[in-house]
This record gives C-alpha cells, structure tokens and sequence, in this order.
C-alpha cells in the first residue's frame, strides 16, 4: 500500500500498514498536527469524490489542483515545449481525466519537484505518464520517502529540453529547484520559483523563508546569494506554487525584495521597531 500523508500530501513507501510518522512533516519547516499523524490513499481520495481540476494559466503552462485539496494544497505547473511536457511540483493526488490531459499535450519529459514539501504522488503521477524519469536535486535525496527506480538524481541543473531548465538554488531546502522556461511569458521568460521565493499579495515583492509555516527566516546573506543566481536566468514573470504571480518585471522585484530582506536581517531598520 502506498500511504500519503494527510498533512503535506506526499506519499511514502509501500507499506502494509502506516508509518509512525512523516519525516517531512516531524521537520522544523513543516508541522504535525495537534491529534496526531493521519495517512490516507488514492484509493480512499476516490471514493471521497478528490478530483484533479485543470487551468489554462497562460499559453503552453497549465495548473492542476487536488479538489478538495490534498496535503498543503499546491498547484502543479505543467510547461509544455516543442519536444513534451514537465510536471513540477506534483499534487497528491492523480486521475485518469487530468492524465489524459497531460497526455494529450505530449509526451512527458519529465516529473520534478521543486522541494520535497512538493513531492505529493510524484511517482504515482511518472507512472501513469509512461514511465518518466522523477528528477530530484542530490541535496534532498535523503527526502525522497518512496524510492523507486524512475527517481534520478541531479546536481546543480538540469536540462529537460532545450530552453527548460532545472536550477538548484537552495535557501528554503538545500535541493530547492526551480524552472526556468525561456519561451515563457511570450518569450520574455518564466520562472516557476516553488518556494525558493513567495510572491507577496502586493504583487510588487517577494519573501524568503526557511520556513512558510512556522515563520523562520533566511539570513541576509543565503537570500542575496539565491537572488544574484537567479538574477541570471532569463525571466520576466515568476509564478509561485499556489498560484501566486509576480506577471512583469519580476528581476527587478527579486532585487528589491532581497535587498530589503538583507537590510532589515543587519539591523538597518532597527530603529523603526
């Protein structure tokens, strides 16, 4: 059997009874809750009536989410190129209607993740689109609660096809990855960021964080170095896991947003506190 936590959605091993815990959710960037740990299974997540909805997001990029939402609720980016498509950050749930879909935009290159929060059914999801590989970032194998043979390990980039890319950036886990689509945005690019950086609800700045959740900050100087790389990958427009967007001038907002960050983690506001 293969069990998902009910918490953050991504599934462990196959079992013939639950885990004790999930490493995933006992981690300080995480959280258990207060009655306990809870598993459940695609197969009761059908008989509750779980469905994947699909939304055009822009042209070639397409959302799936778990209805009701499974774990921490994220939303999968499907980014299709001339040679197939990518699955980042995988919901923790699967159906045959949004696996069809998927299929029918072309054959998958790929299932990646850009943080192990983000791993949901990852594999269950490479499965039933033939067998394509799980990209996962060498730092966060130790994560990875299902081995199976389509996992493969990457280290610094990944290129998935010409013009897809999987960066490791690190900060809120040290595998942290994200997706940079060049053609993205009518060609002034995409970035697909995970968590690595948040869009704020004023759609003019970003957050850094180790953890979302449990509110524990980067220093000044992981967030700058997280900044200046991804300063040189070619975008113009982020999207954020959830759905939260930064739709222009994104570089522009990455470098205020951590310049502020690091100026308020030295202390330079201070005496505005």
């Amino acid at each position: 059997m293969i069990w998902i936590c009910e918490t953050c959605g991504v599934e462990t091993a196959d079992l013939p009874e639950p885990p004790g815990a999930c490493a995933i959710c006992e981690d300080e960037r995480q959280w258990v809750p207060e009655d306990g740990q809870h598993w459940t299974t695609l197969e009761r997540l059908r008989a509750a009536g779980t469905r994947v909805s699909v939304t055009e997001v822009e042209r070639d990029l397409w959302g799936l989410r778990a209805e009701p939402a499974v774990g921490i609720g994220q939303q999968t980016m499907v980014v299709r190129v001339p040679e197939g498509v990518l699955l980042f950050d995988c919901v923790g749930y699967v159906d045959e209607a949004a696996v069809e879909h998927v299929q029918s935009l072309g054959p998958t290159l790929a299932v990646a993740a850009s943080h192990p929060h983000m791993y949901g059914v990852q594999t269950e999801w490479a499965r039933a689109l033939g067998d394509a590989p799980v990209l996962v970032a060498a730092p966060d194998a130790e994560w990875v609660r299902r081995r199976d043979p389509l996992v493969e390990l990457y280290d610094e980039r990944r290129e998935v096809a010409p013009g897809l890319t999987l960066h490791r950036v690190g900060g809120h886990f040290r595998g942290q990855a994200v997706v940079e689509w060049v053609a993205g945005a009518q060609g002034r690019g995409v970035l697909l960021a995970g968590d690595a950086v948040f869009p704020n609800p004023d759609r003019r700045s970003v957050s850094f964080m180790r953890s979302y959740p449990n509110r524990i900050p980067l220093s000044g100087n992981v967030v700058q170095r997280v900044a200046t790389q991804l300063e040189g990958l070619h975008f113009d427009r982020h999207y954020k896991n959830f759905g939260a967007v930064v739709p222009t001038a994104a570089k522009a907002v990455l470098r205020s947003s951590a310049d502020r960050h690091a100026a308020w983690t030295r202390g330079d506001f201070d005496h505005l506190t």
